[in-house]
């Protein structure tokens, strides 16, 4: 009896300490040192919330630039790869129908180059970045469609191309949503 009882107090014990007072300090660090990343580094506009540095979102018209295609429809809840493999059929489908699309949209011909991480969509489904290459490929049709000069567009694109994090890991990259509001920005002020 007296095993049983250590194990239930033992159990009790570190259910505490684990569900209950190890979540609520971590959460309390996280709000007093990292605050805006730990409610989402969300954006606002106007009184209004635009969305999250951290997640794409899908914007559709010619005067924005586009992010990453999304397998799950740039939905959280569905968030995810298609886990189609290399030689799948709908994988195949799925990335010509996207490149079909770009080249109509930017009106190239039927076999020229597009920016690979246009037309394949990333594990997460949510990436918020493209990478240069991407946003300067879109400069021509955003500047087209808000009757701006391609040159104004680009100096704001390179503006908003960030380095290597810590200057080592990963690649250049541009987070597609900062770029659109401050088009949106220098649209106005135009």
């Amino acid at each position: 009896m007296k095993l049983i009882m250590q194990s239930i107090k033992q159990t009790l014990f570190w259910t505490v300490v684990t569900g209950l007072l190890y979540p609520l300090a971590i959460t309390v660090i996280a709000q007093l040192a990292f605050h805006n990343q730990a409610n989402g580094s969300l954006i606002e506009r106007n009184g209004q919330m635009v969305g999250s540095t951290w997640i794409a979102q899908q914007f559709q018209t010619t005067r924005y630039f586009w992010p990453r295609p999304s397998a799950g429809s740039y939905a959280t809840v569905l968030s995810g790869a298609s886990n189609y493999g290399p030689t799948s059929k709908k994988l195949q489908d799925a990335v010509n129908g996207f490149a079909v699309a770009l080249r109509k949209a930017h009106n190239l011909t039927d076999n020229a180059p597009v920016p690979s991480d246009l037309v394949f969509t990333s594990a997460s489904g949510l990436d918020p970045h493209i990478s240069p290459e991407a946003a300067r490929f879109q400069i021509a049709r955003v500047a087209s469609a808000r009757g701006m000069g391609e040159e104004q567009v680009r100096v704001l694109v390179e503006k908003f191309v960030e380095p290597p994090q810590w200057g080592f890991l990963g690649e250049p990259r541009v987070n597609v949503l900062n770029l659109n509001l401050a088009l949106d920005e220098l649209d106005v002020k135009k």
